[in-house]
């Protein structure tokens, strides 16, 4: 696996026989959500991390759009992170990440679609305007509210029931993230789990402590670091 980000003038590392080679960005929530599926099934990979601001040449002769993640299996070239995780789940049976009923699937990867508005606000808050600002925090804690309802109304610790799966798994790498706007903004804003989302509280401290995502979680610090060396467009990938 390579541990640096590849840019312009790299060379594509050699595949590894009998392991599926995954492109990723080590800050990436998209490409997050597949190294927990991978991680959830225990599927042999080797990693291959892209400098998305210097991005490869081989990489962008292979895949234009230059976006992670993306997977090679069996000669293919796939990509889009919730086309990745149904795809990885259908080849790898065990262990089922998605359960319940026809229609509880759809209900779920409806919800998954909802959440989206959760990432936009975080991002918008973190990266649009010099400094973060009181009504961009406000409208992202506003989002969590369905979010709180939906674990309050499903009457589970986790959202796929007494143990974590794919919903549970699609959204963690945004609350991930979450626990850096503290450190970002020098605790100007932090926002308050506890106090208005208890049902959240409780389950972000149960997924940290979860088998799949402990191995690849990052402290609310490194988050921080990066968005702010981001947003300097200082380097910040290999941090």
């Amino acid at each position: 696996m390579a541990t640096k980000h590849l840019g312009k003038g790299s060379v594509c590392p050699p595949t590894v026989p009998d392991s599926i080679r995954f492109y990723s960005m080590r800050y990436c929530p998209y490409a997050q959500r597949i190294q927990l599926v991978l991680n959830a099934k225990g599927i042999l990979h080797d990693t291959v991390f892209i400098n998305l601001s210097d991005k490869p040449e081989w990489y962008l002769d292979i895949f234009p759009a230059g976006k992670v993640p993306a997977i090679i299996y069996d000669d293919k070239f796939l990509f889009e992170s919730l086309y990745l995780a149904d795809f990885l789940d259908e080849q790898y049976s065990q262990p089922r990440l998605w359960n319940g009923t026809p229609l509880q699937k759809i209900l779920d990867k409806i919800f998954i679609d909802n959440f989206a508005k959760v990432g936009l606000a975080f991002y918008k808050l973190m990266m649009t305007t010099s400094e973060p600002e009181k009504p961009n925090f406000d409208e992202l804690v506003y989002s969590l509210k369905p979010i709180e309802a939906e674990l309050v109304q499903r009457g589970s610790t986790f959202f796929g029931g007494a143990s974590p799966n794919m919903v549970d798994y699609m959204i963690w790498p945004w609350f991930e993230r979450l626990d850096a706007i503290n450190p970002y903004t020098n605790g100007t804003y932090i926002i308050p789990f506890v106090q208005e989302f208890p049902k959240l509280a409780d389950w972000k401290t149960l997924m940290i402590a979860d088998k799949v995502v402990a191995p690849y979680y990052l402290p609310p610090e490194k988050h921080a670091e990066h968005f702010k060396k981001r947003k300097a467009g200082l380097p910040s990938y290999d941090i």
